[in-house]
Order: C-alpha cells, then structure tokens, then sequence
C-alpha cells in the first residue's frame, strides 16, 4: 500500500491518534483502508457466490431484471451503459444494485425504487437484505469517526443518513475482449454519495490519482475494506475532505483472461436533507461554498451526467 492511504482499524477509530490518521487521509488523498469491519466472509462469500451464478446467464435472462426507466437504481445494468463523466468511453462491467427496503407508504418511497429479487436464487432476498444491513451499519461507525474529523459531534450523522437512499453495488468485470479499445473497466470518476464501503479490492486495478497527478494502486489485504469520501461529504465540509478521481484499469496477460468482482456501498443522506457547507469548514481562507442543494436532486444531477438517467 502508498503511505498516502494508511489502514486503520474500525475497533480503534474512537482513539485520538487514528482520527487525526482519518484525517489526514481524508484532506489529502481521501481514502483509507479499514480492517476488522465486522463483515464476516462468511456472509460475504455465499452473497458473492450468489452473483458469480447470475452473471453467468444468458444476457436475455438478465436482462428480465432491468428495471424500465429506473436509472439503474435496483435490480441490473447491463454491460457497457455507465459511463464516467465527461467521458464518451462507456465502462466495461455489468451491475446488480440493491437499496434500502421501506414500509409501505413510507414518505421517501417517492425517491426510492422497489428493490427486484431473483426468485430463481434459494435465499437470494434475505442474504441481500442481511449484506445491505451489515454494510449500512458499518458506514454509521464509520461516519461517528468522521463527524469527530469534522468538530462535530459523533452522533452527527445519525438522523441524516438513517433513511438514505443507499445502494449496494455488485460489479461484475467481464474477461477481457482481444479486441482494441479506449474503454477502462471503470473510467476515471468521483463517488456521488457521502462515503463509499468498498470490498474486493484486493484483485488489482483500482488506482487513485495524488494531488501530483500520479496514479497509485490500491490492493488492501484480503478481507480488508476500501472507504472514499464522496461528493456529497466533499460538499458538505467546503472541500476540506477530497472526493478524489479513481479508476479501475484493464488488466493485462493472464488476469485479462478472468472476471474481476467487487461490492461498493455507496452510503448516502436521506433524500431530503440539505447538503450545506457546516460552518467548522467555512469562514477566512475557505472557498466560498456551494449553494445549498437537497440531496436527491444532486443525485438525479449526477445520474444524468453517467448516462445512467
């Protein structure tokens, strides 16, 4: 690992030392690698090898699961739709996307599209619900360190992300085709979201870029997690936390011949909280913040700019 993204335990993100590591990582560079998560493999494992079956179907049996006209909110997006902003290369992977299940005439229903479930899977819905919890959970830990980064008080995400429209991501990285292109499996982006939970990075391919420009590989241990600042939390501190571009590159030699997975939680606020500059991250020597915007309509902005809308 660079020495620009320092791994941290989960269990001791309450000690002083580690949240001024957190912070550092997070002004500079932006990403951290988290051990001792509480995701077990042993519920990661079987989820996963729940996905390596689907995406071995046939395109037409997958594409069953494509919700009409849902921006690829739920269910699957197929290979070569999303496309990184400002980029005219599409990237080369297929998805499944999970979000948070609502009570019936819940308010935020309106913001948040009915999950799909694979019948022809035993279990499918109940382990992807118990995944999404687990990961949910782990970015509410996550984030107390942060408020704390930030001055604030460690509860002061709680009601503000509790209800977010929150999406756990399964990616599927296809073999590699012979043919030439300008397409990366995943082009150089920014998260949407608030923070994004990432597992599977230890195959490699993720990099990230420095504030000098250069490209670093990101390969955490295996079993580690892989946690970014996103927009919105960049927004939210007046840029004093990066959301910082990152890649996935085309492998080459024999690991072009295999399929890459990977599974990010993009944690996100609830629809209708308003993404304003807090006042610890303005003021002299700030830049001036960005108008106040509501955090769904941020997101429909930025689900159209990567063709997913």
């Amino acid at each position: 690992m660079s020495p620009e993204i320092p791994t941290l335990s989960l269990r001791s993100l309450d000690q002083a030392q580690c949240i001024e590591q957190l912070r550092t990582a997070y002004e500079e560079v932006g990403f951290v690698v988290i051990t001792d998560h509480g995701i077990s493999q042993a519920l990661i494992d079987p989820f996963l090898a729940m996905f390596q079956l689907f995406f071995q179907w046939p395109e037409a049996k997958k594409l069953a699961y494509r919700l009409a006209h849902g921006a690829g909110a739920r269910g699957y997006t197929p290979f070569g739709i999303e496309t990184a902003k400002g980029s005219d290369n599409v990237d080369l992977k297929e998805f499944w996307h999970i979000g948070r299940e609502l009570i019936a005439g819940h308010p935020y229903r309106r913001y948040m599209p009915e999950n799909l479930w694979i019948e022809e899977i035993r279990g499918f819905r109940s382990l992807c619900l118990e995944v999404f919890h687990a990961f949910d959970q782990t970015g509410h830990r996550l984030l107390r360190a942060i408020a704390q980064v930030l001055g604030l008080d460690p509860d002061f995400f709680n009601d503000k992300v509790n209800l977010g429209n929150s999406v756990l991501r399964v990616i599927h990285y296809p073999p590699m085709s012979t043919s030439p292109t300008q397409s990366l499996r995943a082009g150089s982006h920014e998260d949407i979201n608030v923070i994004t939970l990432l597992l599977g990075a230890e195959e490699p391919g993720l990099q990230v870029r420095t504030r000098a420009g250069a490209w670093i590989p990101v390969n955490p241990q295996p079993g580690s997690m892989v946690v970014n600042v996103g927009d919105m939390l960049q927004r939210l501190s007046n840029g004093v936390l990066k959301s910082t571009s990152h890649r996935v590159v085309n492998p080459a030699g024999e690991r072009s011949k295999r399929s890459r997975y990977s599974m990010p939680f993009f944690l996100h606020f609830n629809p209708d909280f308003l993404i304003d500059a807090i006042a610890s991250c303005c003021g002299p020597g700030r830049p001036t913040p960005a108008a106040p915007m509501l955090a769904d309509d941020y997101l429909q902005e930025r689900l159209r700019e990567i063709r997913l809308k």
